[in-house]
């Protein structure tokens, strides 16, 4: 399978039904950005602190499988020259409705988070990269090219899940949720789901999802280059698993200035 094809068609369809990852921002969010009161998200609920951004002001600032309305137009009301880069058409398209609606510049290109080579070194101020490598099975390209594309001093900011999420199943019994530990990691749709289920879930449109390691995650951003210099944890309320452990996380990572 095309994973990527599969997953662009998938989250094009993610819009039209309505995910709440594809919900532009409002007029009011971007007057508040535009007046330097606004925050955005990486992971599910905790906005990033604001001591984490560079000044980014002025600067180019890349939103790394990103698109949907949110992080890229509020980014470029508070200053940024905000490119986004997604695999999703639609996706894209929720960033450009923001744009036009609200009299906003943002580039957008459709592409692979794994190949930036439409962009020269050392070119961005600042990467914005929430939750989205999921999405694709393998990562090190991701933080090769981030750290490649970004400016000596620059900041990559990216949300991860945590691969716990992966090794459960859940079933329905006597009207209750049932977790039940039945996956190894790293967990693939493609190889470790029933036969039967992964059909279900091509049918039905969902994307393709994949778990990486902590090693693959956070090893891999400082294998490329890249210094860690924040990081913390987020909850997924609503969610089953929320009850038991922090879903999600979040890394700070800066590109040293005498690389």
């Amino acid at each position: 399978m095309d994973i990527l094809t599969y997953n662009r068609k998938a989250w094009d369809q993610q819009v039209s039904q309505g995910n709440q990852w594809t919900q532009p921002v409002d007029h009011d969010q971007i007057e508040l950005a535009r007046q330097g009161d606004w925050e955005i998200i990486l992971t599910p609920v905790k906005a990033v602190p604001r001591s984490w951004y560079p000044d980014f002001r002025g600067k180019p600032v890349l939103c790394l499988a990103s698109g949907g309305g949110q992080q890229a137009p509020i980014l470029a009301a508070a200053g940024g020259l905000v490119t986004t880069l997604d695999n999703s058409p639609r996706q894209l398209a929720q960033d450009q409705l923001v744009a036009e609606r609200e009299g906003l510049t943002i580039n957008t290109i459709e592409g692979d988070m794994r190949d930036l080579s439409m962009f020269p070194d050392n070119h961005f101020n600042l990467i914005f990269h929430p939750v989205s490598n999921i999405f694709i099975p393998n990562l090190d390209p991701v933080w090769r090219e981030a750290y490649r594309v970004l400016q000596p001093g620059g900041v990559l900011m990216s949300g991860i899940a945590n691969p716990v999420n992966y090794i459960f199943d859940m079933d329905k019994i006597d009207n209750e949720h049932v977790l039940e530990v039945r996956y190894k990691l790293p967990y693939s749709d493609l190889n470790d789901l029933p036969k039967e289920t992964l059909a279900r879930n091509i049918a039905a449109g969902y994307p393709l999802e994949f778990s990486h390691t902590l090693d693959e995650q956070i090893g891999g951003q400082l294998n490329a280059g890249f210094v860690l210099t924040g990081f913390y944890e987020d909850r997924h309320p609503g969610e089953l698993l929320d009850a038991f452990y922090p879903m999600f996380m979040a890394t700070r990572a800066l590109k040293p200035e005498n690389s």
